[in-house]
């Protein structure tokens, strides 16, 4: 995209680009999101940059008005697999907060210095300025949601120092953690796609896959010291259209007894689950029914350190920085699927909070019926799921643990042994670490190593790929349900080249093929 094309976005103020790029005004040191509302500056006094910390870094601050750190994150990096696309989903599941640069190239395979180097020539900033621009959006989060004194969120978001963590809201959002948390409104408030609430952690505020929003709730905030009754309310952006129906249906179908419950008559229908994270664990809500951009959400952390990583994942499972218009233009140029694409606006192709669960959980779908297949995980999680210390409603029990599963006997699943043996053999390859499926995972190493396992065939390895590693271009061709949708469509399996590289979103409309949306 060219600068004059994207000059062009930010005159039609073309929300589609949000979270793609940002441009910064040089008269007014401010940086925006393309889309905001305030009067389009001159050509010659902006700047394009491809991350927000890139602009951050190049002395511009975050717009009070349009909020850039507010929008979805780039489906670019869902899609890429180079060692680019991979660091940005490490940064944001946390790991540069938790490991370090160095734990950062480590898992990338390569030098600090090269790391820094291909980060900042391609995005403007390197990895310690994407982290530190996801720990200031971290920490205005907490300012603006929980009564926690500013100490405590400097830590909790991941600052080393409390004089870094002022030094560095000053510097990015013109104010002191004291005036963030005076600016709380009062009020819920229902703005505009352009005037989104602030978004949740994203280390680029949308150049990372997951900048969301947040929603302040009156002005009591959470108990200190803890998550609070209700949580901490989060607004999670999207892009475009979202079929929230259908990424219900699709999570209601499979939800576990005890790990996961879906509440509510639908089109109003509240997702619940246990999430195991870095440090403790967790319980999350996502509402169905849609804001203006936005899925409303409340995270109940036992840990106020996970919150970035617990958005991360949540956004992962929702495919909240998902292209809808990228998918449309690509599925809709087939004249077989012109008609699902057009049946279905802003379907998604939903991912997974928890790799490891995923995994294991295809295993148990092997050869068998969705709702076979939770029968089994239901009795998997009875068996050998840990117990929360405080039970939340239907929610009981934390998914098992790779190596809880390892040497355990599996007796109680009614399926045969060498299904069985299949997932100890599963469970220990990611115990001791054969199978990496964490969020910089590379995709066809991490294929071949799950092909290399007794019993698991290119089915469950393109399945665990799709949901798993959040690959938007997989294409199961042997499955059953797959087979029956592209009959009753009328699309050619052998054409679907033309589809690439967003053939696990033809996956779904062909899933979905024999089931109208809802409507009313």
């Amino acid at each position: 995209m060219s600068e004059d094309s994207r000059y062009e976005a930010v005159c039609s103020r073309d929300a589609r680009f949000d979270g793609q790029f940002f441009f910064g005004v040089t008269t007014t040191g401010i940086y925006c999101r393309p889309s905001c509302p305030a009067t389009t500056p001159r050509r010659k006094n902006v700047r394009f940059f491809p991350t927000s910390a890139a602009a951050q870094g190049a002395g511009f601050r975050a717009c009070r008005r349009c909020r850039p750190d507010a929008v979805p994150g780039s489906a670019e990096w869902n899609a890429r697999a180079d060692s680019v696309g991979r660091a940005m989903r490490m940064i944001g599941d946390g790991v540069v907060d938790r490991e370090g640069v160095s734990g950062l190239a480590a898992r990338l395979g390569y030098s600090a210095r090269q790391v820094q180097r291909q980060l900042t020539a391609e995005l403007g900033a390197g990895p310690v300025a994407l982290a530190r621009a996801q720990r200031a959006h971290t920490a205005r989060i907490l300012l603006r949601t929980t009564d926690l004194r500013a100490s405590e969120i400097a830590f909790a978001a991941g600052f080393s120092s409390v004089r870094q963590f002022n030094d560095t809201l000053r510097a990015i959002y013109a104010a002191t953690p004291t005036e963030l948390r005076a600016a709380r409104p009062e009020k819920p408030s229902r703005p505009g796609p352009a005037e989104a609430a602030d978004g949740a952690p994203g280390a680029s505020g949308g150049a990372l896959p997951g900048a969301s929003g947040m929603v302040p709730r009156g002005s009591g905030g959470v108990p200190r010291g803890s998550g609070g009754a209700a949580g901490v309310p989060l607004r999670l952006a999207y892009r475009g259209p979202y079929d929230t129906a259908q990424v219900f249906d699709y999570l209601a179908r499979r939800a576990l007894a005890g790990v996961e419950e879906m509440v509510g008559a639908p089109g109003a229908r509240t997702y619940r689950r246990t999430l195991r994270l870095p440090h403790a664990c967790a319980v999350v809500e996502v509402d169905e029914r849609p804001g203006d951009g936005w899925l409303e959400c409340r995270l109940r952390l036992t840990e106020l350190r996970d919150l970035t990583t617990a958005i991360q994942r949540i956004r992962r499972l929702f495919d909240l920085d998902a292209d809808p218009y990228a998918v449309a233009e690509r599925l809709g140029a087939d004249a077989a699927l012109a008609p699902l694409v057009a049946a279905r606006p802003g379907l998604r192709s939903p991912g997974t909070a928890d790799p490891t669960e995923l995994a294991v959980r295809a295993v148990l779908g092997q050869q068998v019926s969705v709702a076979a297949g939770r029968v089994l995980g239901d009795a998997l999680v009875a068996a050998y799921g840990e117990p929360l210390a405080r039970p939340d409603g239907g929610l009981t029990r934390l998914f098992p643990r790779a190596e809880d599963l390892a040497g355990a006997p599996l007796t109680e699943l009614g399926m045969p042994e060498g299904r069985r043996a299949t997932l100890r053999t599963l469970a220990t390859a990611l115990a001791d670490g054969a199978v990496r499926l964490d969020a910089g995972a590379e995709r066809d190493r991490a294929e071949k190593e799950l092909l290399g396992l007794r019993g698991i065939g290119p089915w469950t390895a393109g399945y665990i790929r799709m949901r798993a590693l959040g690959d938007p271009d997989v294409l199961l061709e042997s499955d059953v349900a797959v087979r029956a949708g592209a009959r009753a469509a009328g699309a050619h399996l052998e054409d679907s080249e033309s589809w690439r590289p967003w053939r696990s979103y033809a996956m779904h409309h062909l899933w979905n093929a024999a089931r109208p949306p809802r409507t009313g």
